[in-house]
């Protein structure tokens, strides 16, 4: 899912976006590329590493893209155009959970997709988005990561254990009552990760595995609709889960709330809302917001005989973005506890949790 505010990005001109209104079907490696003309594009990282001695670390890297005005507006410019003038503003957003120090690290950028500071360039089958000095390269056969800041920074090689996920209908899911209120998604579910982070001057090789997610589209959230709860689970008998809860303000799930099974052949199963229930079992006050977060969850997938317990590794893992995005949302990496049917499943994951600092008000 996404984390973006408005933030006077989102300029009205009077002018379409495109929308995203039927089955995506992508194609890749195109497809990992950009997608001017939809308002709102991210691709989003995160992961469980580990080393040998046994401490956990969380990362998330994300690219955000975002279209400040609809396709056509670029005619309206004067002549000669500024090098700086661009429809394009890249936003990035990075973190670390150093579970075993009890601390949650971050960094932000935000920058014009102008003179080569920031954008996604292809060439042949490689796609490389890039934020100054940050940067996810995505080749057939490899994914390479890289963020950088005062406190931390990491460079991780990242394998696809399977291919492309593609959640909804053919790429297509719905964030709301009507067709257009929705997104083009993917995700690679299991990516065998390895490299290095630097913290405090030190640097550390790990391994693990990471999610990605790449997701496009133009639509704001439905009226009623005040954030999302989001989960990417990926389980010891190699299967992986994806579930949003898109929730109304009295708390409860909003109808086009969905998810992905994923068994451990790579073939996906859409979970309606009817399908899954998310049971909230305990809850963390943050000290700067003040928003209280869930904490720790039952999710239970009924036609799977699926009941899980996921519990953060850390508690507060809330991010902090008022120089780039404006949002205020917590990112954090998980455990998971549990069975299918007789069988017990333990795993790791990450959750999204938006709209409980504030009321999220962007388009997806």
């Amino acid at each position: 899912m996404i984390a973006v505010a408005d933030r006077n990005l989102f300029a009205d001109d009077g002018l379409d976006y495109l929308s995203v209104t039927g089955p995506c079907n992508f194609s890749f490696p195109k497809d990992h590329g950009a997608h001017a003309g939809y308002r709102t594009e991210w691709w989003y990282y995160s992961g469980n590493l580990q080393i040998d001695s046994g401490e956990q670390y969380g990362y998330q890297l994300t690219f955000f893209r975002s279209q400040i005005s609809a396709p056509g507006a670029e005619h309206k410019w004067p002549n000669p155009r500024s090098a700086w003038r661009t429809q394009q503003v890249y936003a990035g957003h990075a973190a670390i959970s150093d579970i075993s120090g009890k601390r949650h690290l971050q960094s932000e950028l935000i920058v014009r997709g102008s003179l080569g500071i920031a954008g996604v360039s292809q060439k042949a089958d490689q796609s490389t988005i890039f934020v100054k000095n940050w940067s996810a390269k995505i080749s057939p056969g490899r994914h390479f990561l890289k963020a950088f800041s005062d406190d931390f920074s990491f460079e991780l090689s990242l394998l696809p254990a399977k291919p492309p996920v593609m959640h909804g209908k053919a790429g297509y899911t719905r964030k709301g009552s009507t067709p257009e209120r929705a997104s083009c998604y993917y995700s690679f579910t299991r990516l065998i990760s390895e490299g290095a982070l630097t913290i405090d001057g030190r640097t550390i090789p790990v391994q693990g595995f990471s999610w990605m997610d790449h997701e496009f589209g133009s639509a704001p959230l439905e009226p009623g609709i005040v954030g999302w709860d989001w989960f990417s689970l990926q389980l010891s008998d190699q299967s992986e889960i994806m579930v949003y809860l898109l929730r109304k303000q009295n708390g409860q799930p909003n109808s086009a709330s969905s998810g992905t099974f994923i068994d451990k052949s790579g073939k996906p199963r859409h979970l309606t809302k009817d399908d899954f229930r998310i049971d909230i079992l305990d809850s963390w006050k943050s000290p700067r917001s003040n928003a209280v977060y869930p904490a720790r969850w039952r999710l239970v997938i009924f036609p799977l005989s699926i009941e899980l317990t996921i519990t953060p590794k850390l508690s507060d893992q809330e991010m902090h973005t008022q120089a780039s995005t404006g949002v205020t949302y917590w990112e954090g990496s998980v455990t998971v506890n549990g069975s299918a049917g007789k069988q017990p499943l333990k795993g790791i994951g990450y959750v999204e949790l938006t709209g409980y600092a504030q009321a999220f008000s962007a388009p997806m």
